[in-house]
Order: C-alpha cells, then sequence, then structure tokens
C-alpha cells in the first residue's frame, strides 16, 4: 500500500448560521439528515455554531476502500453544512470537492499498483481530469470523468505479462475502489466514456496512441473538453507530458470556426434532446436547458476556442475565470461577463440543492413539494420563490447565448436565372453568375472538397452582401476571385466571415482597393484571424510591447522563434495596413507603428541568431554587436513596403576572440553573425516572408565588410565618408544593442554631424546626387509622392543639407527635424504641413496605388478620406501645394 499523504484542511469556522443550516438540512434533505446521524461530531458541532472542516485521517490498518468513503461522508455533510449557511461560497465548496476527488483518484490508483505490484514505483499510469475536475468545479454529487493513461515502457507488470493487460487491471481495481458501495456510501462515481474512441478502446489509453487521436481525428467537443484538462492522479509527470503534447490541438493558433459551429451545434442537439427541460419551471434542466449552466459554460468556451491560441492567458479552466480574462481582453463585453458569472453562481448553488436531497447526480428541478423541499432547503418560502429567483438569470444567460448565433441569411439560388438577378440586385455585373458558378463547381483547389463547398454556401449570402456593398463590386468580386485560386484551403476563412459578417465589410474594402494587403491574404488567409480583435485597428503598442509579443508564443527552438516573429509581424503589419483601409488612423500613426514592429523584430530576431551563434562560437568577450538603422527605419516611419537600412557594428577590440567551443577572430565571427541576422530577418520561412534587408549604407558601400567594429566606423565616417553618407546619418538610429552601446553609437553620429568630417561642398554635392537620381529614377505617376519635383526625396534632402551646413537640428525622426530647422528659423513654417501631406499621401499610395497613378475613382474616394480631404480633387490641390512649398524651399538652397 502506497504512503498516505492527508490533505485535509484543518481549520475550524465558527459562524451563527450553522445551526439554521443544519435544521433547513434535516428537515428537508433526508440524505443530509443521514449524514447528520451518522456524523453526530459534526453536526453538535453545527448545532453549536462550529464547522470544523478537517476530514478523518486515514488508518493505515483500515482497507483503502472504506477510509475513503469514511472521508467522502464527512465532507459531504461539512461542504453542505458550509454552503447552507453561506460559510462557504460557490469557490470554497467546488474546490473542496475536486481536491477530494483528486486525492482519491491518486490514492485509488496508487493503491491498485500496490496490491499488484507491492515493490514497485507508482509510476507510468496517469489520470487525467476532465470537465468539472479538471477545472475544480466539481459537483456536491458529480462523478469524475477521467482519462486514464500509461506508458508500456515505465509501466510496472509482471513477467510475461503484456502493458495493456497490466493496465486495465490497474484501472479497473482503481475504478471498484472508488465505485464499491457498502453501508457507508461510495467515495465516486467514474465515467470513463471522455477517453478516445471509448466504443472500440480499453479503460486505460497508452500515451502515445491518445496522442495520435488528439492530433488527428478528435473533435471539436474533444477540444472543448480539454480546456479544463489536468493531470490530477498517479505519475504526474505522465500526464503533464501527455497534456503538453495535446496542447497544440486544443489551442490553435489559427482560428476555427468550424469547430466553434460544431460547438453551436452540439448546444442545439442537447436543447433538442432535452426539449422537456428547457423551460424554466419545474422539470426545468439547470445543467441543458436554456439559459443554463451548459451554455453559460459553452460561451466561455465558444471564445477561449476562438482566442486562446493566440492568448495563453485566456486558457482558465474555470467558467467564471475564463470569462473574466476574456473581458479584460475585451473580447466580451464586461456587463455580459458579469451577469454570465452571477447566473452561473446560482444556477450551480441550486443544481447542488437538488442535489443534496438524495446525494443523486440530478440536475432537473422537481416538481410539486419536492420543490418547494428544494427552496427551502436553500432558505426560501416555496418553489415559486425559487423560480422568481432563477428567472432573470436564466433569460439573461439565454439571450447572451443565442446571440453567438449570427441571423441566418437565406442561402443563394443555385437556378442560374434567380441568381444572376440576386447578384444584379446585389450590385454586380452578368459575369458574377458564371464566376459563382465556378467556385460552386470546386473549380479551385480550395473548394474540391464537399466541406469547403458547403461552407461556401453558407458564406456567400454574407460575402455577396458585403462586396456588393463595395464601391466597385465587381472589382472586389475579382479580387476574392484571385484569392481563392491561391488559396491551399478556404474553409476556416468562409466560417470566420459567416461568424462574424462585420468583417466581411472590411474584407471586402481590402479585397476592393488595397491589391497588396489582399495579395497577402492570399498567401497566408490566417491573417484575417487578427481582424475579429477589437484592438487590431488600434495602436500596435510600444517597441517592447511588440518585442515581448515575438518573444511568447510556443516556439521552443530557434527556427520556431524565426517563425513566431514572422506569424506577429504579418498579423501587425497586415492590421496596420486595414487601418488606412478602414480609415480608422492618421497614416502618419499608421507609419509610426510599421517602423514599432519592424523595430521590434529587429531586436528580438538579433537576440536570438547572437544566442544561437553563441551556442557554437561564444561570444567575443567585451564586444557586443550593435544594429544601427538608418532612412525611414532610422526616422521611425515606414510604409507597408519599406525595406530595412542597416548598418551592423560591433564595440571591443577587433582582434579579440570568441570564447565558444569553435573560436573565431571578432571580424570574422561578427560577419559571420550579421549575415545570419539579415537572413533571420529576410528569408522566407514556412511562416511567409519579412523584410527586404539593404545594407548598401555601410562603410565602403557593397564593397565592404558586412559589419565592422564602431572604432572603424567613427573613422570612416570622420575620414572618408561622401556627403550622401552624411545625409544618411543623420537618420541614424541604434536599434539594438546594451545602452552603453548605443549611446556610444550616438556620441560618434553627433560628433560627425557636429562637424567632425571633411570640408566638403554639401550643397554642390547634395544638387548633383539629386540630378542623378531623377536621371535614373524617374517618378512612377502623376502622384509619385516621393519621387516627383518637390516630394518627399527633395524634402529630404533640402532637410540634410540645412542640417549638414548649419550644424543643427539633427533628429531621426524628419518630423522633428524640420520643426527644429523652423524653430531656428532655417525653414519655412509651411514645410511642416507639407511634410504631412507627402508622407501620408506615400504611405497610404503603398496600399492603394502602389504604382503611383490616379487609382480607380472608388479607390479615390478612400485616399481622400484617408486623407481628411473631401473629394479626390482636395487630394490633388494638397499634393500641388505640398510640392511647390518643397519645391521652392529646395531651388532657394541649391
Amino acid at each position: 500500500m502506497p504512503a498516505i499523504v492527508d490533505l485535509a484542511v484543518r481549520d475550524v469556522v465558527i459562524d451563527p448560521r450553522l445551526p439554521e443550516a443544519l435544521e433547513r438540512a434535516r428537515r428537508w434533505s433526508p440524505f443530509l439528515d443521514m449524514l447528520a446521524a451518522r456524523e453526530p461530531a459534526i453536526a453538535a458541532a453545527a448545532a453549536e455554531g462550529r464547522l470544523d472542516r478537517s476530514l478523518p485521517a486515514i488508518d493505515p490498518a483500515m482497507p483503502v476502500g472504506r477510509a475513503l468513503r469514511l472521508r467522502r461522508r464527512s465532507l459531504a455533510l461539512s461542504v453542505a453544512l458550509g454552503d447552507l449557511a453561506g460559510v462557504l461560497d460557490l469557490t470554497g465548496v467546488t474546490r473542496a470537492l475536486s481536491d477530494f476527488a483528486d486525492e482519491a483518484l491518486d490514492l485509488a490508483i496508487g493503491t491498485a499498483i500496490a496490491e499488484r505490484y507491492p515493490d514497485a514505483e507508482p509510476l507510468g499510469f496517469a489520470g487525467i481530469a476532465l470537465g468539472k475536475q479538471g477545472s475544480r468545479e466539481l459537483n456536491y454529487s458529480s462523478d469524475i470523468d477521467p482519462i486514464l493513461l500509461f506508458d508500456p515502457e515505465t509501466l510496472p507488470r509482471r513477467a510475461r505479462e503484456e502493458p495493456e493487460e497490466a493496465a486495465v487491471r490497474i484501472a479497473r481495481r482503481a475504478v471498484e475502489l472508488l465505485q464499491a458501495r457498502d453501508g457507508d456510501g461510495y467515495v465516486l462515481r467514474v465515467d470513463l466514456r471522455l477517453r478516445p474512441s471509448p466504443e472500440v478502446t480499453p479503460i486505460a489509453v497508452p500515451v502515445n496512441g491518445a496522442i495520435a487521436y488528439y492530433e488527428s481525428q478528435a473533435l471539436a467537443w474533444e477540444r472543448a473538453a480539454f480546456i479544463r484538462a489536468r493531470a490530477a492522479a498517479g505519475d504526474h509527470a505522465l500526464g503533464q507530458r501527455f497534456l503538453d503534447a495535446v496542447r497544440p490541438f486544443v489551442w490553435r493558433r489559427t482560428l476555427d470556426f468550424g469547430a466553434v459551429g460544431e460547438m453551436r451545434a452540439l448546444s442545439a442537439r442537447i436543447r433538442d434532446h432535452h426539449a422537456h427541460g428547457q423551460r424554466l419551471g419545474p422539470g426545468y434542466d439547470l445543467k441543458r436547458g436554456r439559459g443554463g449552466i451548459r451554455e453559460a459554460e459553452f460561451f466561455a468556451q465558444i471564445h477561449q476556442l476562438i482566442h486562446g491560441g493566440r492568448d495563453p492567458v485566456l486558457r482558465a479552466p474555470a467558467t467564471r475565470d475564463a470569462l473574466e480574462e476574456l473581458a479584460i481582453a475585451g473580447w466580451i463585453d464586461v456587463g455580459e461577463a458579469h451577469a454570465l458569472a452571477d447566473a452561473y453562481a446560482l444556477l450551480r448553488t441550486i443544481e447542488h440543492r437538488v442535489q443534496m436531497v438524495d446525494d443523486r447526480q440530478t440536475h432537473a428541478l422537481p416538481a410539486g413539494e419536492s420543490l418547494d423541499g428544494v427552496a427551502r432547503l436553500h432558505g426560501l418560502a416555496d418553489g415559486a420563490a425559487l423560480i422568481d429567483l432563477l428567472a432573470p438569470h436564466v433569460e439573461r444567460v439565454g439571450r447572451i447565448y443565442d446571440a453567438l448565433d449570427d441571423r441566418q441569411r437565406p442561402a443563394l439560388s443555385r437556378d442560374p436565372a434567380l441568381l444572376g438577378a440576386a447578384l444584379g440586385a446585389a450590385g454586380f455585373a452578368e459575369e458574377a453568375a458564371a464566376r459563382v458558378a465556378a467556385w460552386r463547381a470546386g473549380t479551385y483547389p480550395a473548394l474540391r472538397s464537399t466541406a469547403a463547398r458547403d461552407a461556401l454556401e453558407a458564406v456567400l449570402p454574407v460575402l455577396v452582401e458585403a462586396l456588393g456593398a463595395a464601391p466597385d463590386p465587381g472589382a472586389a468580386l475579382n479580387r476574392f476571385d484571385r484569392m481563392l485560386e491561391r488559396m491551399p484551403s478556404a474553409i476556416n476563412v468562409f466560417r470566420l466571415l459567416e461568424a462574424r459578417p462585420g468583417l466581411a465589410e472590411l474584407l471586402a474594402r481590402i479585397l476592393a482597393h488595397a491589391g497588396p494587403l489582399a495579395d497577402e491574404l492570399a498567401r497566408r488567409p490566417a491573417l484575417i484571424d487578427g481582424l475579429i480583435d477589437a484592438t487590431a485597428l488600434g495602436d500596435v503598442g510600444t517597441v517592447e510591447t511588440l518585442a515581448a509579443a515575438m518573444r511568447g508564443g510556443d516556439a521552443d527552438d530557434y527556427q520556431g522563434r524565426l517563425d513566431h516573429v514572422r506569424r506577429v509581424v504579418g498579423e501587425r503589419r497586415f492590421a496596420l495596413g486595414a487601418q488606412i483601409v478602414a480609415g480608422s488612423a492618421d497614416p502618419l500613426d499608421v507609419a509610426a507603428g510599421y517602423a514599432r514592429v519592424a523595430e521590434a523584430a529587429v531586436a528580438v530576431l538579433a537576440e536570438a541568431t547572437v544566442a544561437e551563434f553563441a551556442r557554437a562560437h561564444g561570444r567575443v568577450p567585451g564586444s557586443e554587436l550593435v544594429i544601427l538603422a538608418l532612412g525611414r527605419l532610422g526616422g521611425g516611419a515606414l510604409t507597408h513596403a519599406s525595406d530595412l537600412d542597416l548598418v551592423y557594428l560591433f564595440t571591443g577590440d577587433f582582434g579579440a576572440e570568441s570564447d565558444g567551443a569553435r573560436p573565431l577572430g571578432a571580424t570574422l565571427y561578427y560577419n559571420r553573425l550579421v549575415a545570419r541576422v539579415t537572413a533571420a530577418l529576410s528569408v522566407a520561412t514556412a511562416a511567409g516572408p519579412l523584410y527586404e534587408v539593404d545594407t548598401r549604407l555601410r562603410p565602403s558601400g557593397a564593397q565592404g565588410p558586412l559589419a565592422v567594429s564602431l572604432d572603424s566606423f567613427a573613422r570612416y565616417q570622420r575620414e572618408d565618408a561622401w556627403t550622401w553618407e552624411h545625409m544618411a546619418l543623420t537618420r541614424g538610429r541604434a536599434v539594438f544593442g546594451s545602452a552603453a552601446a548605443r549611446q556610444a553609437v550616438a556620441a560618434v553620429i553627433a560628433g560627425v554631424l557636429g562637424g567632425e568630417r571633411p570640408a566638403r561642398d554639401v550643397v554642390a554635392d547634395a544638387r548633383g546626387m539629386r540630378d542623378e537620381m531623377a536621371r535614373h529614377k524617374p517618378p512612377r505617376g502623376e502622384i509619385d509622392a516621393k519621387l516627383l519635383p518637390g516630394g518627399l526625396v527633395d524634402l529630404e534632402f533640402a532637410v540634410h543639407v540645412r542640417q549638414l551646413t548649419c550644424r543643427t537640428a539633427f533628429h531621426p525622426d524628419l518630423a522633428q527635424a524640420i520643426d527644429r530647422l523652423v524653430e531656428a528659423k532655417l525653414a519655412p513654417a509651411a514645410i511642416r504641413g507639407a511634410h504631412d501631406v507627402l508622407g501620408r499621401l506615400l504611405v497610404v499610395l503603398r496600399l492603394l496605388a502602389p504604382d503611383a497613378a490616379a487609382p480607380v475613382p472608388a479607390t479615390r474616394a478612400l485616399v481622400a478620406a484617408a486623407l481628411g480631404e473631401e473629394d479626390w480633387d482636395g487630394v490633388v490641390a494638397s499634393l500641388a501645394a505640398a510640392r511647390q512649398e518643397v519645391a521652392a524651399w529646395w531651388q532657394q538652397i541649391t
């Protein structure tokens, strides 16, 4: 027999409500009256206003089954009295019951192993608690629903005994110890039907077989069951290994609205199957009825399945904890969360009252005098008062849960004439009907399965309505068609749009106007998942917040980290682009958001690459990598299409050597390291591409080494750099490295820009460079805010010439540099406004008109709205005015 660990809670409560609770228990509950007679010490103490919650110690000489039955009897009475008196709240009640169930299951497993294999370690056999035991919310008279697992490699067994045979014997004995009844009652009812394929599998399942099942064929309701799974008994390490292995099955990175649909269908089947208990009144099913316990649980679990794969905080097993976390995260309404939590607590409490009467696992309100008895056990006058107490809570839960099902739209007809008429009424041209018919025929790979076409039919009414409301329905439909053509699977996107019709409108605008976003969505349909977040159209957060998200996830190796960062960056960049399309943010704020996302990615991937590189080569003592950002990243304002201008530096002695197993000289060490950093930032992985990295602004350009020491960089800038390199340096900003290293780089830059550089004719050099650029890189279209005369390039040249010639107003952010020049009377006041117009237009056009040509009329309205102009004529006029201001200033300078 295994060692006994007494897990009893030893506390005594004094409360004047206990005598009256005892009186109600004895009068209205035959079961509690019987327990009070058999546990006179507990009853006598309660009559005096005292409750001792400690359980009787287990006598090693007593059979384990009987000892547990006696403990359960004592627990049942003390918990019931504490509950009825209000000494224990719902959490206290369910936690006490759940802890006892854990202890009993663990002791039963240990005893079963010890009886059969006395000298063996109790390893290789685990009990996984599911349902309310898993979330520590066990009912007063609940059964438990464990999955019993074994590891054939470590399970004790006799010679020539197969592991499967040994495991089944252990399981049977453990269940027998818990379920056997005698004059002292029983310990726990055990239901093993939640194990994989219970109709064909033994009652104990090999762990690897269970893992394979959940990875390949488990159903949506089984995912929901594992929200509350916990290693509760036996070999905890084995149980946790199993749970870790199946975690990706439960918490998926991409949203699965098909699974959500299955959960809703399950709820509907429960309502149908228990139709007699759906309406509040005598016979009402507190668990399965409309507005009952199950619907509050399903409401939380549906949202957890949707969002928990991306946010581990939402994986709280207990229902009320989950509702709280979902509300804090903004996924559900705070008022609804409180209403559901309050209703859940009341319904569970009344459920306990029903079960206390005869210790039966029932959830239905009785009728007649029995209903009055349950009400009086709770302290109410009669059954009518109990119904009145429950009514507002049941109604609110039912209404909140019903709202999960969006209004069903009538399906689109398959009759060509009727389909054409419906599409015409929605705003589409005649050819749209042929396009829809082709989708239905499964012409694209994403639509070849029956499930995909069924999902398409479900979402077509939503999709047609949204695409038809786009400024150019035909263009939106064509883009959606191209997206479908390139998608390997479309089921989840369809389910998402069906579940969230509001997203269909935003998707339609993206497809109608933003080619780059539509192309990204075709490559990675999961990007649309991020748009269901209420914060997706808001600020992306600080660099530190973004970096924390990129360091998170479940990546457990270097490649996994690369993939995770790409997913986070892809989601944030797509959401920022969607803000432009939705008109929910200032394009300049979006540009700053793009830059913070990129800066966080540089930091996280650089630190991961440094750590990975150090595994083989160690680190160079007294030295570190520093990454200098130039261009738009240095200035903190990227567009959707921007590449990253980076210069790699290292501090310390270039003649030093690394201290790893395969040491390298500092220069070779850092050049190999930064090649890997560049690859980490630019090479496409299974999770998609990231950024183009441009390192040509390094000392000596493309002919120079990728990484140079800070001393070499300082010497080059002071002695050999050209004017264009000093112009680039005005936007230099260290984005990776320690605070001391960044300060050292900033000091070098400040010194060079302040005058520690060769004397050159900056104005002539700049004029020559601009003329050369104009010859080799002309404007791409009539609204090219960057390259047209008087555009952003001319503005940047003018600012940098003023900064270098006057040795003042340096700041990497071009807007702040302009403000300093204006303040110093070195630039016209109107230049800041011109900068903002050009900057906003560049950010918007990179998404809505990448060719810099005037877009189609429907998109022109969107561009105007993004820029705060009334119409396209306003856009053209503001661009012309800004260019005129810049051109005049540039001409004045040169």
